[in-house]
């Protein structure tokens, strides 16, 4: 059980719907939430356990309600209702699966690879635009926006004759030479 001092016009809204409210002085108010830490994950106690699981990175609708139909729970059931045997059979079932930061981590270890192998794809992902075929004439205006201007960030500034030559820029072909 979590106790949490908030103000009244906070961005924690959200919590009202599975918590308790103490009133306290002026415009401050006491929450009190219930939330069971699964692997790393908070999840609100007055959730159905399918709507529940998705809280996880890697766990979408479909996969949530095959993981309850695998261990039987059924289709209203929340998080409360649930017994210690049941959830260490959700944290079993869970732990087997690839979610959170080891997808992340296997993700990005995906797209490093198209990169460095130079895929269109990897490219693609290179330079922030699309990379399932779609269009980028009327979309990805933000994206193409963003790499132009990483793109010039080191050109324009210091770009004068001096800064050129100290850089070896215009070297005569006589000064190779000399040397």
């Amino acid at each position: 059980m979590d106790v949490i001092l908030f103000r009244y016009g906070q961005p924690a809204r959200f919590l009202l719907q599975f918590a308790t409210i103490i009133p306290l002085y002026s415009s401050y108010s006491l929450l009190i939430t219930s939330m069971l830490h699964l692997l790393g994950v908070n999840l609100p106690d007055q959730k159905v356990v399918s709507v529940a699981l998705t809280y996880f990175y890697g766990i979408g609708p479909l996969t949530a309600r095959k993981i309850c139909s695998r261990l039987s729970f059924h289709k209203e059931c929340k998080l409360s209702e649930l017994t210690e045997g049941q959830l260490n059979q959700l944290s079993g079932v869970l732990s087997e699966m690839t979610i959170e930061n080891d997808l992340k981590r296997q993700v990005a270890a995906n797209v490093q690879h198209l990169r460095q192998i130079g895929t269109y794809v990897g490219k693609r992902h290179a330079m922030g635009l699309p990379v399932h075929g779609q269009r980028t004439r009327g979309n990805s205006v933000t994206a193409k926006k963003l790499n132009g201007k990483m793109l010039r960030k080191y050109s324009t500034v210091a770009d004068t004759a001096f800064t050129r030559q100290a850089m070896g820029m215009f070297q005569s072909p006589l000064s190779k030479h000399q040397n």
